[in-house]
Parts: C-alpha cells; sequence; structure tokens
C-alpha cells in the first residue's frame, strides 16, 4: 500500500458523532472531512486501522459524562507517520489513549494527530489490524499489574473472566512473567486464547470459586486476583485471596457491594482500581512499551482478527453495532 508523502496538514476523513444517543441501534455516525494540523512535537498519521471498544460505544450512547460532542470516536490505531519531528516520518507505529475519541476527537478516521511521545513501533510481526486491536485490552491489563505489581514466578493469578479480551491480555502476561494462572469462566468452556503456560480453568456456574482456588493452591489462595467483571466475582475474588493478596477491579455492573472489614484488613489485602480513560494518550504509550518487547519476542500475540468484523469508515455504525451486541471479536474500522 502507498504511503502518502510527507505532510504537515492533511484534510482527513472522519466518522462524527454530532451528539450523544439513547442506544447504540440509535447511533447515526456520518463521514466528515477535516483539516489536521501537527503543532511542533506531535506526529501526524495516515491510519491503516482502527479499533471499535465497549468505551467508544459507551461514551456515544451517555454513559461517560466528560465525552465532548460532536466529535470522532475512537482510542486505538495503527497507522503510518507522514509529517512529524526530524526521524519520525515513515515510521510504522501504534497507540491507544483514554482522551482521544472522548475527550478530543480520536481514531476512527483516515488520519489522527498525536503527541510523539505516544506513539509506540508497530513490530514487523504484527499486521496493521492486529495492532490497532492491542490497545485498549492490553494496556488495562498492563496498568493492572503494573500498579498492583508484576507477577513473579512463585506466585498465583486468578483471572476472572479470563476469556474476555482484557482477560486474555492479563493472562499473556501473567505467563509471560512466569506466574500460574488460574482462569474463571461464568460457563463450561476452555481457555480460548495465548498463554506462556497451562491454564486451568474452574466453571463459575458449578464450583464455588474461592473454595476450588484454595484446593488448587494447597490452601493457600491467590496473591493477585485480577478481577475483570467486578461485583458478580468480587466476592469469591475476596475469599481467594492470599495473606497480603491484590484484587484488581476494572468494571462494575452495580456499583456497590458488601465489603468485609475485617478480614480485609486481617488479610492485610489491597485493591486496585484501573481506569484508562484517566490515562493521556503519552502515559498509555509508556504502557505499551512495556509490552512491545513482548510481542516482538512472540510471547504476548495479538488477538486474531476475524475478517469478518473489518468495516470500512462509511460502516462505521455496523461496527458499533457489532460492538454494542457483545461481539467476542475484536471489531476493526479500515480507512
Amino acid at each position: 500500500m502507498p504511503v502518502t508523502p510527507p505532510s504537515e496538514t492533511v484534510e482527513a476523513r472522519c466518522v462524527r458523532l454530532t451528539a450523544k444517543a439513547p442506544d447504540a441501534a440509535s447511533l447515526a455516525p456520518a463521514i466528515e472531512r477535516h483539516a489536521l494540523s501537527r503543532r511542533d512535537n506531535d506526529v501526524l498519521i495516515e491510519i491503516r486501522a482502527a479499533a471499535v471498544n465497549p468505551s467508544d460505544v459507551k461514551a456515544a450512547t451517555g454513559l461517560m459524562a466528560y465525552a465532548v460532542f460532536p466529535r470522532t470516536p475512537g482510542r486505538d490505531y495503527a497507522g503510518v507517520v507522514i509529517g512529524g519531528p526530524a526521524g519520525t516520518v515513515g515510521r510504522e507505529v501504534f497507540g491507544s489513549s483514554g482522551d482521544l475519541g472522548i475527550r478530543r476527537d480520536g481514531t476512527h478516521a483516515s488520519h489522527v494527530v498525536v503527541e510523539r511521545e505516544a506513539v509506540v513501533e508497530k513490530p514487523n510481526s504484527v499486521s496493521w489490524e492486529e495492532a490497532a486491536g492491542i490497545g485498549v485490552p492490553f494496556v488495562t491489563a498492563m496498568e493492572g499489574f503494573r500498579r498492583a505489581g508484576l507477577p513473579k514466578a512463585d506466585e498465583t493469578v486468578v483471572i476472572m473472566g479470563v476469556n474476555g479480551k482484557v482477560g486474555q491480555a492479563a493472562t499473556q502476561i501473567a505467563t509471560w512473567h512466569g506466574a500460574r494462572v488460574i482462569g474463571v469462566v461464568r460457563k463450561h468452556e476452555p481457555y480460548e486464547g495465548h498463554a506462556n503456560g497451562t491454564i486451568e480453568v474452574i466453571d463459575a456456574s458449578v464450583t464455588d470459586v474461592a473454595v476450588r482456588v484454595r484446593e488448587l493452591t494447597d490452601g493457600k489462595g491467590a496473591n493477585i486476583v485480577f478481577n475483570t467483571v467486578g461485583d458478580p466475582y468480587f466476592q469469591a475474588a475476596h475469599k481467594s485471596l492470599s495473606l497480603r493478596g491484590r484484587q484488581i477491579l476494572i468494571a462494575a455492573i452495580n456499583p456497590l457491594v458488601q465489603f468485609n472489614i475485617l478480614e480485609f484488613y486481617r488479610g492485610q489485602h489491597a485493591y486496585f482500581g484501573i481506569d484508562t480513560l484517566g490515562l493521556s494518550s503519552i502515559a498509555t504509550g509508556d504502557v505499551l512499551r512495556e509490552l512491545a518487547p513482548g510481542f516482538t519476542s512472540g510471547h504476548l500475540k495479538p488477538f486474531r482478527i476475524n475478517p469478518a468484523t473489518i468495516f470500512p469508515l462509511e460502516d462505521a455504525k455496523s461496527a458499533y453495532s457489532a460492538v454494542a451486541g457483545s461481539s467476542r471479536d475484536r471489531v476493526i474500522l479500515r480507512p
């Protein structure tokens, strides 16, 4: 595919949402043309692929009060730098952000402008669509471990919702660092992602999760519980923790849970709340740079992209509907 000649300004085709919609079915994205220019330390990127995340659709339907309208959605991207400081033009890069597509125009477009420090070199072994699909799930998983402490080779990590995209990313990272991973699923199914070791799976529909975790750990419990679901698993996660265990939380269905303070302090536990929407593009780039060696070495692998879930910008509504319908595949827009 030819690369656009070096440029400082470009007329971009952008998906535009003029106002929040009451639900995903009511979204009416349009394609508009907007002139984009970069500042001194920015790079101008020709986008080759951009992922659609649940947060993109939630923001569009009014579930994030700070989302700005009108706007171009999109947090994740992969593309080629066509304008920027010396040495940046021609680089194949990927990235993500907590503010792109939410507080400022995002990546569901033919081009995007971001800070130079926000972009990360795309590994040669990773396709455009795969690179675009890395962003939010892997950043969320890695930021959780950065905050709670990267798993060690002698530690056990329990991942609630192991077959979700963040669950799979967390499994890859934990096994990359040598930890033992026990996955929890809500119905009978095997772990379906990549891992650097054997994954033991607990079916929560027929098994008491905390009891089984203790059985599998000789009564010690898990050093880390990565709870990707939230309150439905909160008590099971709490009771699965070892002495000085850490629980990572990234989501909630119901915001309130019962909390046993006595067990919490006697267990010397720690809880970590992760919200990647609070990370700037530059901070997100720092997280992705920590992950990049794993993709280069093959210890981390991008999600497989289903050709049926790749859409052109002009069919953004179908892409948003697929995500709203809880597609288990990564949904990609390709300009």
